[in-house]
């Protein structure tokens, strides 16, 4: 397998998809033709199970029957999508992989840790990512960027995890930040609570040493 694989992780609000979409431009200009992609979805099956998971409709839905859904779809995406780019020799960048399963499902959710890793090993045929930038922001911060996002609205403007209380995020933060201590080569913790350009200057520092351009 020749191509990078990076990923781009946090909490919803950290800013993550615009700063991958602003890495993924940057290095195109320097000669690069990234396949961009996010999870849940990438690919016209994973996009109709997002629906079904990020619903607000679905409040019902166990929590056994997420982590499974979230699987079934990266199990698409990483088979249609990231595994031939990679084979190829392309960079990819993907917005989500699975960290966001153990960060929501393994500590948001209280699932077992080591099920929701080997139900994701299968998924994913063992893939890892290169490096991963994990932004991470409060979970007060996060709820106050989203909710303005939407135009100062309701939470029903959320879709059914981010309407989750401020208690179920913060352990997908604390899950995260395990992530983080236990990988310190592949993950790098972004502090994002500063200006859009600090925090990009950073991850492309980084990235550049990376990738061999």
């Amino acid at each position: 397998m020749k191509g990078v694989f990076i990923t781009f992780e946090g909490p919803d609000g950290s800013g993550k998809t615009t700063q991958l979409h602003r890495l993924a431009e940057h290095l195109r200009r320097l000669g690069q033709d990234p396949l961009v992609t996010r999870e849940p979805g990438g690919t016209a099956i994973g996009d109709k199970i997002r629906e079904i998971i990020l619903s607000p409709e679905n409040k019902e839905m166990a929590d056994p029957s997420e982590v499974l859904l979230y699987a079934a779809s990266r199990a698409q995406h990483v088979q249609e999508k990231i595994l031939p780019a990679l084979e190829q020799g392309r960079l990819v960048i993907c917005d989500r992989f699975v960290d966001a399963s153990v960060a929501y499902q393994a500590y948001g959710l209280g699932m077992n840790r080591e099920a929701v890793e080997a139900i994701n090993r299968f998924a994913t045929s063992g893939l890892k990512p290169d490096r991963t930038y994990l932004l991470d922001v409060s979970p007060e911060v996060s709820r106050e960027r989203l909710l303005n996002r939407a135009g100062g609205g309701s939470p029903a403007v959320l879709d059914r995890i981010e309407q989750k209380g401020l208690e179920y995020h913060r352990k997908v933060r604390e899950g995260f930040f395990a992530i983080a201590e236990a990988e310190p080569v592949r993950v790098r913790l972004v502090k994002a609570d500063r200006s859009p350009d600090a925090i990009f200057a950073e991850i492309l520092e980084d990235c550049l040493q990376l990738l061999p351009l």
